[in-house]
């Protein structure tokens, strides 16, 4: 939605909506906006709770199943296994994403992962798609007057329009830059502790040919999964920058991850948002 400024506080039930690259700040402005009167619908505990669960689970019954004992207490269905995926802690989610690489150090092999990625892109699909639904649950079940959507890093990823025309039908979109001075910070940051993520199938193959001819390698299975996930994320996020501000120039505002770190309150919030649509000219 694009607004004037007047019309954004004249807005009943704002919906917000999240979007840049993880580590931009899109998770702390959702715990903050939690304090006051804002529902915060996480699009990756949605995937990991509705349209994943059972993969996932899927995952764990059958490493499970290599040990005798849990073999046998499975089978005869004495234990039950489920899911404790948290908003503040998605390691299911992760673990079921996977890294590419070397099965013995802990990677999957290319046709896996492959699969696990398109899994993760219709479920990530199917959670945006949920928006509308959660914004009326979010009021007529949970009596919260505003609903922040915090997207997944990946949704720009995804080469599915009708998910950016859904999410502007229903919400602004808020684009968290970040300052040409802070990306060696994030890509830092995210070298250091390398975290599965998802590819578009193009990019991934590009990458894939480029790291075995980097490292002389001869199949994606001789990978180092951790190596891999450090070598190409530079290249991911310079890819998928101008791919939000394709989605944010049409549909939403921008603001940078400075203007983030500042924030401390709904107040704070509001006011990063009002001077966006002034700056944008629609105020």
């Amino acid at each position: 939605m694009k607004f004037t400024v007047d019309e954004f506080r004249a807005w009943k039930h704002k919906c917000v909506t999240l979007l840049g690259m993880s580590g931009v700040g899109k998770t702390y402005l959702s715990a903050t906006l939690r304090r006051s009167d804002w529902f915060h619908y996480s699009g990756d505990y949605r995937i990991g709770t509705r349209y994943l669960d059972e993969p996932i689970l899927d995952l764990i019954k059958a490493r499970a199943m290599r040990e005798p004992f849990l073999r046998e207490l499975l089978r005869r269905d004495w234990i039950a296994i489920r899911n404790n995926i948290k908003v503040t802690d998605l390691g299911p989610v992760l673990s079921f994403i996977g890294k590419l690489g070397n099965p013995e150090l802990g990677g999957l092999p290319l046709e896996e992962f492959s699969r696990r990625q398109s899994l993760y892109r219709e479920a990530e699909i199917a959670a945006m798609l949920d928006l509308p639904d959660f914004v009326r649950k979010a009021q007529d079940i949970y009596s919260y007057a505003h609903l922040v959507n915090d997207v997944g890093g990946s949704l720009c990823e995804l080469d599915e329009p009708s998910v950016i025309d859904m999410l502007a039908a229903h919400s602004l979109i808020l684009y968290i830059r970040v300052p040409e001075a802070d990306e060696i910070k994030l890509i830092q940051r995210a070298q250091a502790d390398p975290k599965p993520l998802y590819y578009r199938p193009d990019f991934l193959r590009a990458a894939v040919k480029d790291y075995l001819e980097l490292r002389e390698l001869d199949y994606a299975a001789q990978i180092d999964p951790d190596d891999f996930t450090r070598w190409v994320f530079p290249r991911l996020f310079h890819s998928r920058v101008p791919r939000y501000e394709a989605i944010a120039r049409p549909y939403g505002y921008t603001v940078s991850s400075e203007d983030v770190a500042r924030v401390r309150d709904e107040a704070d919030f509001l006011a990063l948002i009002e001077s966006a649509i002034a700056r944008s000219g629609e105020g």
